[in-house]
């Protein structure tokens, strides 16, 4: 795999070889005016910000945007949480790299839609869905959204109320199931971050099946309060770990494979999620910002910060796109690259905004 190639978060190898696939080309939707947008970052990190590129067509919303996925050809999917009410919206939408809408589906989710994934497997590749509030599932689903397998809570773990795995009611706690972001393991297993439910990671086998847990609720080191994003950091010269965005704690924690406490980075402002591309780590952060840091770990830029404003000066900007700037963001919740280390950015607002910001150096 070439540094172009570079294995990001978003569509994780477990073969060398990939299918490829066709798909239909819809009206394109176009995104804003490359000569209104803004460049943004430092030095060799530089990217022009491409607010709105991915649109909807007319007959859909966006309803709070969440996570964001690529595939192996590039198709960015999409996952917005959805109304509750609004059962027969979908959830997951997808575009291709042109910002072409290309189809949607995942109504299931609606209402709790979260955190989403892609893995090639063999020569297939799946997304890897999970679904909070009155949802509490996560899902293997074909590209085309064809469900493979969907399961509910653990109750193997010993770690949530009775029934949990079976009532589908909204309620927090840390004995509910509120599973919120993947990652993947070399042996075909998965990772699941119970980062708004218990508060703990749990480990996988590649057919689903529950083996094992760490962390759990509370401040000391490799205890978490909202591990709400989760990622094998694999980046060229680095040991593998586990990293946890450990949100309410403003923190990562990186974890030995097998899940025991290694270190904490302090300095985030609630860090959402994490993505790697060559020797770059990416971390979204919801206090208006985007941090890139290099191999050792230093931060070397962030991207389209605005926390000043935006968590101390001017109320209600999540709910009033007049007040957003441009170049600037809100509430990033996910981030990811694409093969060419073009990054996407889905924004926790309640109108939804995925920017794509493209690699200029």
């Amino acid at each position: 795999m070439n540094k172009g190639k570079q294995q990001t978060r978003r569509h994780f190898l477990t073969a060398s070889s990939i299918a490829a696939a066709s798909f239909s080309t819809p009206e394109l939707l176009l995104g804003k005016k490359a000569d209104k947008n803004k460049i943004i970052g430092e030095g060799d990190h530089q990217y022009e910000v491409q607010h709105d590129w991915a649109k909807l067509p007319n007959k859909y919303s966006w309803q709070t945007t969440h996570n964001v996925a690529v595939d192996a050809e590039g198709l960015l999917y999409v996952i917005h949480e959805g109304h509750v009410d609004k059962k027969d919206h979908p959830s997951i939408f997808v575009f291709d790299q042109q910002g072409k809408f290309i189809r949607a589906f995942g109504n299931q989710f609606q209402g709790g839609g979260h955190g989403i994934e892609v893995r090639t497997e063999g020569t297939n590749q799946y997304l890897y869905v999970c679904s909070y509030q009155q949802v509490k599932s996560f899902a293997k689903l074909t590209l085309k959204g064809e469900t493979v397998w969907e399961k509910y809570a653990p109750m193997e773990s010993g770690v949530y109320r009775k029934d949990e795995d079976k009532v589908r009611v909204k309620r927090w706690g840390r004995d509910a199931f509120m599973p919120t972001n993947f990652a993947f393991l070399d042996d075909g297993g998965f990772l699941l971050a119970d980062g708004y439910g218990s508060f703990y990671i749990h480990r996988y086998d590649k057919d689903g099946n529950w083996i094992s847990k760490f962390g759990g609720p509370g401040n000391g080191k490799g205890k978490f309060n909202t591990p709400h994003g989760i990622w094998i950091d694999r980046r060229p010269g680095r040991k593998h770990q586990i990293v946890v965005c450990d949100r309410a704690h403003h923190t990562l924690q990186y974890f030995s494979m097998d899940g025991k406490y290694s270190e904490t980075l302090e300095g985030y402002g609630l860090p959402a999620n994490i993505d790697s591309w060559n020797n770059l780590l990416l971390v979204p952060e919801l206090h208006a910002r985007v941090t890139l840091l290099d191999d050792k770990n230093k931060v070397v830029a962030r991207l389209g910060d605005d926390v000043e404003r935006v968590t101390k000066k001017v109320k209600g900007v999540r709910n009033d796109s007049k007040k957003w700037i441009p170049g600037k963001f809100v509430h990033p919740h996910d981030a990811c690259f694409d093969q060419d280390g073009n990054i996407f950015v889905a924004e926790w607002v309640s109108t939804g905004r995925v920017s794509r910001l493209r690699r200029l150096n």
